[in-house]
């Protein structure tokens, strides 16, 4: 069974910077996508940055791409998402998710794909 318990949020002026962190336990397989989705109240949601297990390969959102970065330490089993340049539409429930899939890219995930998640980190980022 997998497991995930996401660190890191928190409350920040913008311009300001986050790190979060997701650690995992009990994956198994080495093809995996990890994820980090956001949601606010009342919206579906959206995914922000993936990492593709075994190439590595790492994608973002538009929305995000050029402030923040997503990476893996894979000795510490851990996925983090580097956010700077933070904006208050960054406010959002941030939740980390693992799904067994080849070749993940941040495009065309859905929540519903998903069947492992963290319990989720509070980001809000003030004016």
């Amino acid at each position: 069974q997998v497991q995930l318990v996401e660190s890191g949020g928190g409350s920040v002026q913008a311009g300001g910077s986050l790190r979060l962190s997701c650690a995992a336990s009990g994956i198994t397989s080495s093809i995996y996508c990890m994820a980090w989705f956001r949601q606010v109240p009342g919206k579906e949601r959206e995914a922000v940055a993936a990492f593709s297990a075994p190439d590595g390969t790492t994608t973002l959102a538009d929305s995000v791409k050029g402030r923040f970065t997503v990476s893996k330490d894979n000795a510490e089993k851990t996925l983090y998402l580097q956010m700077n340049s933070l904006k208050p539409e960054d406010t959002a429930t941030y939740y980390c998710a693992e799904r067994w899939v080849w070749n993940c890219r941040v495009s065309g995930l859905r929540s519903a794909d998903f069947p492992s998640w963290g319990q989720g980190t509070q980001v809000t980022v003030s004016s």
